[in-house]
């Protein structure tokens, strides 16, 4: 008689276990597949490129619902700017795997975000936010007009990124450790201040 105990029924869940598999790729640089195996890894996205391109995709997309979803409303035009900026500055230090994914995409010269169809759409909500807080503050007359909210956002990205993706090197050639929060509070202020004279510039 046999007594092998019959074998667990295994519920199939597709979404679920997309999910996992671009949970895990994040966080082994899509070195390995989280509940699954290679064969299914082929199943839900077809090669490894298409993999790829989903997760920078899905981590795109978070960053972008993080952002686009502070409640800066009501606040002033100043204080909403500097806190959309704080929270994308902080997004790059409690997110060191997206930084490496990014550094690799420019790597490779952007050639796989170029596949996305979804690339616009998750970063237009944050570009939004940003145009409409330049519009507050000019309406308010607190911030100059005209300017580009592109332009202002890649500049205030590129200030947070610059500090938090070169942060190894920075502390090979200055011997300053920006991962250190009191290091990386101190530089946070300048860039808040520099962006702000920036806004408040009559010329």
């Amino acid at each position: 008689m046999d007594s092998k105990p019959p074998k667990p029924v295994i519920k199939r869940d597709p979404e679920g276990t997309r999910r996992r598999i671009l949970a895990g790729a994040r966080t082994d640089a899509i070195a390995q597949v989280a509940g699954t195996n290679e064969r299914m890894l082929y199943y839900y996205f077809g090669s490894m490129e298409l993999l790829y391109v989903a997760v920078l995709e899905s981590m795109y997309a978070d960053y972008a619902k993080k952002e686009s979803e502070l409640d800066l409303s009501g606040l002033p035009p100043r204080e909403a700017m500097a806190t959309l900026a704080r929270s994308i500055w902080a997004h790059f230090w409690d997110n060191p795997e997206w930084l490496g994914l990014i550094n690799n995409e420019n790597l490779h010269q952007g050639r796989y975000l170029k596949t996305s169809q979804k690339l616009s759409e998750t970063i237009s909500p944050v570009v939004d936010v940003v145009r409409s807080i330049l519009a507050r503050g000019a309406d308010a007359g607190q911030f100059r007009s005209g300017i580009d909210p592109l332009d202002f956002y890649v500049t205030l990205v590129g200030m947070g990124y610059y500090i938090a993706s070169n942060r190894f090197t920075i502390n090979t050639f200055t011997g300053r450790d920006y991962a250190h929060r009191s290091d990386r509070q101190k530089i946070c202020e300048m860039h808040l201040e520099i962006l702000d004279a920036y806004l408040r510039s009559a010329t």
